[in-house]
C-alpha cells in the first residue's frame, strides 16, 4: 500500500525495513543504559513515547523520507518496548521464560490482526489508509493511565554501573542464528504481499488483507506453542517451528491459488511465532547472567536483520522478480537451524539456571 501510494520501487520501499533495522541496532546500544537510569519498567515508557510519536509523523507526513524518519523514530520506540518487555518477563517467570514470552507476543499478535483488518479495510474505501494506524496513539494513553498506579516510581541504578563485558563465542553463533531468524520473519512481514500479488493476481488492498492468515498464524504459535510443546527442549522446539516453518513457506512459494496461499501463510506464521521468545532464552542463557546486555545485543541483531532483510529482498525484487528474490528466505532458515545444532540448548539451560 505504501509503495503504490508514493510510486517507489521495491528497493526504495524496502527502505523503511532498514529504518527500522537502525532503529533496533540503536535500542540496543542505548538499552543497558536507560535501564540502569531509569529501570525497566519506565524506559518501558520512554518507547510507548517515541513510538506514538512516530506513528503521529507517518500518517501527517506524506513523502518518503519524512515516513522514513518517522519509521525511524516509531521503530525505536518498539524496539525499547520490546527489549524491557523480554527482561520483564523473563525476571518474573523464571522458569518459565520461554513460554511467558512467547504468549505476551501472542497478545501483540491480536494488535498486528486488529491493524492489518483496519488497514486493509480503510484501503478499499475512499479514506486514507494511514488513519488506521492512528488508533495505537488512544489505545497506548488508555493502557498508561490503567498501570500507572503500579508503576514503580523509585529505581536505585546499580551501583556498578550498566552491564558490560564481552560475551562468549557461544553467544554469537546463537546471535547469528537470531539474525537468521528475524530476517525470515521481517522478509514475510514486508514483501509476502508483494508475492501473493503477484502469484494470484489480486489488488493491492487484498494482498494486505491476505497478510491476517500470517498474523492469525503468529498469534496461535504464540499462544498454544508453548503448550503442545512443552515436553520438548527449548533446542527441539526451535528445531521444530523452523522446519516448520520451511515446509509451509516452500508451498506458499509455489501457490498460484489464493486459499492454498492463504493457508501457507498461516503454517508460516505459525513456524515464525516462537522463534523471537526461544532465540531470546538462549541469548540469555549464553550470557553469563546479564539479561539487559543480552536483549540489547539482541536487538542489534533484530536491527540487522530488519535493515537488511527487507532491503535485500527489495533489491534482488527489482532485479529477478520478487519470487526468486525470496529464495533468499529457505537458506536463512537452514542457517538458523545450523546455528541451534552448532550450540545445543544445555549450553543455555546451565546459565538459565544460575
Amino acid at each position: 500500500l505504501l509503495r503504490a501510494q508514493q510510486h517507489t520501487s521495491l528497493t526504495v520501499a524496502g527502505l523503511h525495513g532498514t529504518s527500522m533495522g537502525i532503529a533496533a541496532i540503536l535500542a540496543g546500544f542505548v538499552n543497558p543504559h536507560l535501564t540502569h537510569r531509569f529501570g525497566r519498567q519506565i524506559t518501558s515508557w520512554i518507547g510507548f513515547a517515541f513510538f506514538c510519536f512516530g506513528v503521529l509523523m507517518f500518517v501527517v507526513c506524506p513523502p518518503v523520507l519524512l515516513t522514513l524518519l518517522a519509521t525511524l523514530i516509531g521503530g525505536f520506540g518498539v524496539s525499547t518496548i520490546i527489549n524491557t518487555m523480554v527482561t520483564q518477563l523473563s525476571h518474573h517467570f523464571p522458569n518459565d521464560a520461554s513460554d511467558a514470552v512467547s504468549q505476551a507476543s501472542g497478545i501483540s499478535s491480536g494488535g498486528y490482526i486488529i491493524g492489518t483488518l483496519s488497514v486493509g479495510a480503510i484501503a478499499s474505501t475512499s479514506l486514507s489508509w494511514r488513519l488506521g494506524l492512528l488508533s495505537v496513539i488512544p489505545l497506548s494513553l488508555l493502557l498508561y493511565f490503567y498501570a500507572r498506579p503500579h508503576i514503580s516510581k523509585e529505581h536505585v541504578p546499580h551501583e556498578d554501573g550498566p552491564e558490560r563485558g564481552a560475551m562468549s563465542l557461544k553467544f554469537w553463533i546463537a546471535w547469528i542464528g537470531f539474525i537468521a531468524c528475524i530476517s525470515t520473519e521481517f522478509g514475510t512481514t514486508f514483501w509476502a504481499a508483494a508475492l501473493v500479488q503477484d502469484r494470484v493476481r489480486s489488488t493491492p488492498a487484498i494482498s494486505t488483507l491476505s497478510m491476517l492468515a500470517f498474523g492469525i498464524g503468529m498469534a496461535m504459535g504464540r499462544w498454544y506453542g508453548p503448550h503442545v510443546l512443552r515436553r520438548f527442549s527449548l533446542d527441539s522446539q526451535l528445531k521444530t517451528v523452523l522446519v516448520f516453518q520451511f515446509c509451509g513457506f516452500g508451498i506458499f512459494w509455489s501457490s498460484h491459488i489464493m486459499w492454498v496461499s492463504l493457508i501457507t501463510l498461516l503454517m508460516v506464521g505459525i513456524g515464525v511465532s516462537m522463534q523471537f521468545a526461544l532465540n531470546s532464552m538462549r541469548l540469555i542463557g549464553l550470557s553469563g547472567g546479564r539479561p539487559d546486555l543480552a536483549i540489547g545485543r539482541s536487538s542489534l541483531a533484530a536491527g540487522i536483520a530488519i535493515a537488511a532483510s527487507p532491503f535485500l529482498l527489495g533489491v534482488f525484487g527489482d532485479q529477478f522478480g520478487i519470487s526468486r528474490a525470496y529464495l533468499m528466505v529457505p537458506v536463512l532458515i537452514l542457517i538458523g537451524l545450523g546455528t541451534i545444532i552448532t550450540i545445543p540448548t544445555h549450553s543455555a539451560d546451565k546459565e538459565l539456571s544460575r
